[in-house]
Formats: C-alpha cells, structure tokens, sequence
C-alpha cells in the first residue's frame, strides 16, 4: 500500500474518532452548563458527573423504531440524512489540528469548506420535502431563508482574513497570524460567529426547530439511527464552526509550552462554550426579527469590515499593530452602535443604549 492511502486511511479514523468523541463530549458539557445556568444539577446519574449520558442517550436513539410515514417519498426520505451529514465531516478535511497535520492541504482550503457546507442544506430540504408534512416543509424552507440571508455577511467576513493573508489556505492563514486576527479583525469576528450561529440554526437563531410553532421542524417525522444523524450533524457542525474560527481568527495551533492539539482544542473549546452561553442567555428571535438581523445589521457590518481592511493595507501597511488593534475594536463598536440605529422591526427602532 502506498503512502498517500496510508496517509488518508490513518487521518480518516483519525478524524472519524475525533469528531464523535467531541460531539459527545458537547452534548455532555452543554446539558451540564444549561442545567448550571437553570439552577440545576444537569445530568449526573450515568457515570462520574454523568460523563455517560450522552452514550446511553445514543444507544436508546440507535435501538429505537424506525419509522418511515405512509405517504413520504421513501427513496428521499432515506437519503436525506447522509446528504445532510456527509459534507460535515468532508468540511475538517482542510482544517489543520497542528502545523501540516490534516488530511490534505489544499490551497484553497477555505473555499472548499464553504463549498462543502453549502451542500448540508440540500440534506435538510430533502428531509422536509419528503416527509410529507406541512410542520417539515415548513422548518425545512425557514432553514433555506435563513441559510441564503446568511452565506452572504459570513463569506464576506472570511474575505477580509484573506485580503489580510493573500491565502485561501487554512495551513498559511494561521502562520501568517503573528497577532490572531481576532485583535486586528474584531468586527470580522464579531460578523462570522453570528452567521455562522445563524447558520447552523444555533439559538437564537434556532427558528426551524421551534418546538411551539412547527414541532421539530424538519425532522419532526424521522426516528431511530436517521433521526440519530441529524442530532449527530448538528453536533458536528457546531465543532466545525468552533474550528474554523479558530483557524481564521484565533491563531490556530499556536500557543506557547503546550503542545499544538492542545492550543487547538482549547480554543475551540472556549468557542463552544460561548455558543453555549449565548444559548442560555438570549431568547429564540422571531423570524423577522432574524431576517431583519442578517440583511439590515450583519450585511452593511461585513461590507464596512471589507472596505475598513482595504483601506489599512493600502494606507497604512506600516502602522504600529498595537495602534492598529485599538483602531480595530474603537471602529467596531462605533459601528455596531451606528448601524443599530438603521434597524428597524415593525414600526420600531431596536437599537443598543
């Protein structure tokens, strides 16, 4: 066997094994924090400090009944769950855990990410359409909504990453990152993690899966292990998301005494658990309310992070990091303050004091 299927069958497992193990390891730190944050113990019974909720709570999806409605389209239906999941996993292919260490480096590595992501929404229409319920269609086309208003503000975010690094590299974004780029591209971060949230239907956002309005969304018919891979994407693309900002802004891998895997862990860790907080804290947005935020407020805040990143490299190649990091956060929030003025909902200005 050659080295090049060594070299992709090792990372395969590789990888495999660390995304379901992370995935595992959310579930458990997310019901844990939530039930924290509700006055609560969180799950605590199977295992030491519940460590292993999460397996038995998989072993009861896997052996549960399949169930496949009369009237769905069954070859659809079926599908559907791998459309969804499959690109997830394909997207830490280009993400490096350590300097070279991913299964292929490609020189427009973040371009194929969000080439690949894009097709996770294909997965999730299939789903609602072929289910043959109005609560499905329903969840499925908020998702399409919300995917299109959001790909835009977030691919414009990246480009200021790349205009900064002249690389669409993932391995060359993080060693050009001798500041993280989240000092010297604060408003950029600040526009991806929402859409990326948004994205992802992470709460606030989480309008497809409105228990009140449209039960599950578009899962609402599925069951058993298909229902176990939509719960399991879900998970994957939230360490997808932590690892990506990581890699654009955070300075990946490094990090001083430690071993690389660990800086890399610890930052996207740190990312998952701000998501969680965010969860905690802030209540389920209306759907207006989360168009209005992604094309009135994100948008005009992603294009100004572009012109404000052209107009540094072009003016002041030369100036002095620490003044350009100030510059950076006193314009971002400057910014975010102007344009929460513009916003407006239903007769009302919603804006922050």
């Amino acid at each position: 066997m050659s080295d090049f299927w060594v070299h992709l069958l090792v990372y395969l497992v590789i990888l495999f094994g660390f995304v379901i193990v992370s995935v595992l390891l959310f579930i458990w730190l997310e019901r844990r924090f939530i039930g924290r944050f509700q006055l609560r113990p969180g799950p605590n019974r199977a295992g030491p400090f519940g460590l292993l909720q999460p397996i038995a709570d998989a072993i009861k999806v896997l052996i549960k009944e399949d169930i496949i409605p009369t009237e769905s389209d069954k070859g659809v239906f079926w599908l559907a769950p791998l459309v969804a999941f499959v690109p997830v996993m394909l997207m830490f292919a280009a993400i490096p855990f350590a300097d070279g260490a991913m299964l292929v480096d490609l020189n427009i590595g973040i371009l194929y990410i969000l080439a690949v992501s894009s097709v996770t929404v294909i997965g999730i229409f299939m789903a609602g359409w072929s289910s043959n319920s109005k609560y499905s269609l329903l969840g499925a086309m908020r998702t399409i909504a919300q995917e299109v208003s959001y790909e835009i503000p977030l691919v414009l975010s990246i480009l200021g990453v790349v205009m900064l690094t002249g690389s669409l590299s993932m391995n060359e974004i993080v060693k050009a990152q001798s500041v993280p780029f989240v000092l010297l591209q604060p408003l950029g971060f600040f526009v991806y993690l929402s859409a990326a949230m948004a994205e992802i239907n992470r709460t606030p956002f989480d309008l497809l899966e409105a228990e009140s309005e449209i039960i599950a969304g578009f899962h609402t018919e599925y069951s058993g292990m298909k229902f176990g891979l939509f719960y399991l994407m879900e998970y994957a693309e939230v360490l997808a998301i932590s690892a990506i900002a990581t890699t654009l802004f955070l300075g990946g891998w490094q990090g001083p005494l430690l071993h690389p895997v660990i800086w890399f862990i610890t930052k996207v860790l740190i990312i998952f658990m701000f998501i969680i907080w965010v969860r905690a804290t802030i209540p389920r947005l209306r759907i207006d309310q989360v168009m209005a935020f992604g094309w009135k407020f994100l948008l005009p805040l992603s294009l100004a992070n572009l012109v404000i990143t052209a107009f540094e490299i072009l003016a002041a190649p030369d100036m002095n990091t620490a003044v350009l990091i100030g510059i950076n956060i006193a314009v971002m929030f400057g910014l975010i303050l102007l344009f929460s003025r513009f916003y407006k909902l239903g007769g009302g200005r919603v804006s922050v004091k």
